[in-house]
C-alpha cells in the first residue's frame, strides 16, 4: 500500500466517528464504542505501524521546525502526523459530546463546535469552551 491509499482509508474512517458523534450523541455504541474506542484504536495501530517501519529512515526530529519539516518530507511520516490529528481531534470531539451531555448543553449548540474540531482542532475546542461557558456551567477554560 502507498501512503495515499492509506490516507484514502483513514479519512472516511474518521468521518464515521464524527458522524456518530453528531447524529447519535446519546448512544453508547456511538460515543464510547465507535468514537471512543474503535476509531482511535485503529488510528493508533496504523500510526504505530508507520512509526515502526518508517521512523528510523528519517533524518528529521522534533527539536526544530526544520527537523519537523524533514520528518514530514517522508510521505509515510506525514501520514502518521495526519493520523495523529485524526485520532486526537476525534477524542476531543468525544469529550465535547460527553461533557455537554453531563452539563445539559443542547446538542445543537455542540454540533458547530464538533465540525470546527473536526476541521480545525483547537478552534473547535475553544468554541466548545465558549458554548459551555455561555450555558453557565463551565469555568473560563474547559478542563479535560
Amino acid at each position: 500500500m502507498t501512503p495515499a491509499q492509506v490516507f484514502s482509508i483513514v479519512n472516511p474512517l474518521a468521518l464515521v466517528g464524527w458522524l456518530a458523534l453528531i447524529f447519535f450523541p446519546r448512544r453508547r455504541w456511538a460515543v464510547h464504542s465507535v468514537a471512543g474506542l474503535a476509531m482511535p484504536a485503529i488510528f493508533a495501530a496504523v500510526y504505530l505501524a508507520i512509526l515502526l517501519t518508517q521512523w528510523a529512515s528519517s533524518s528529521g526530529s522534533f527539536s526544530s521546525l526544520a527537523g519537523v519539516a524533514a520528518l514530514f518530507a517522508n510521505p509515510w511520516l506525514l501520514l502518521a502526523g495526519w493520523i495523529h490529528y485524526l485520532a486526537f481531534d476525534l477524542l476531543v470531539g468525544r469529550w465535547e459530546v460527553m461533557d455537554a451531555h453531563e452539563r445539559g448543553v443542547p446538542h445543537l449548540a455542540v454540533v458547530p463546535c464538533l465540525l470546527l474540531t473536526f476541521m480545525f482542532g483547537p478552534v473547535g475546542w475553544l468554541s466548545y469552551s465558549a458554548v459551555r461557558r455561555a450555558f453557565g456551567t463551565a469555568p473560563v477554560v474547559a478542563e479535560i
